[in-house]
């Protein structure tokens, strides 16, 4: 398999949030970058799971950590971790975006909402 399939370098960040997270008011964990057209969307973890989701719905196959100081790609056909090129910057939230985020929209119980 290419590993290079699923990935367009030159696809720029939709944003520095969870796109369907930041439209509905809700929050995120961590974040996750479509990695063929630069959707962002939230972690498994996260109560929305929307990188997976837009998986789902695109087909998308491979997506990057868009958190600070992680360099890593993931490819759902496989359900491996895989090598990628540098992509379109930037390469993370800002610095001082909050996990979780967004601030001020994450509820005092957050911990319980996760999942596993």
């Amino acid at each position: 398999m290419n590993e290079r399939e699923g990935i367009n370098p030159a696809a720029k960040p939709t944003g520095t949030g969870c796109v369907e997270c930041l439209a509905r008011g809700g929050w995120w964990l961590h974040l996750r970058r479509c990695a063929e057209c630069g959707h962002i969307g939230c972690c498994d973890a996260s109560p929305g799971q929307h990188a997976s989701n837009h998986h789902a719905a695109t087909g998308h196959p491979i997506i990057t950590s868009f958190e600070p100081n992680e360099r890593w790609f993931y490819d759902y056909r496989t359900d491996e971790f895989i090598t990628g090129p540098k992509l379109q910057a930037p390469h993370a939230h800002p610095p001082g975006q909050p996990v979780p985020g967004p601030a001020g929209a994450v509820p005092s119980n957050w911990q319980t909402l996760l999942h596993d």
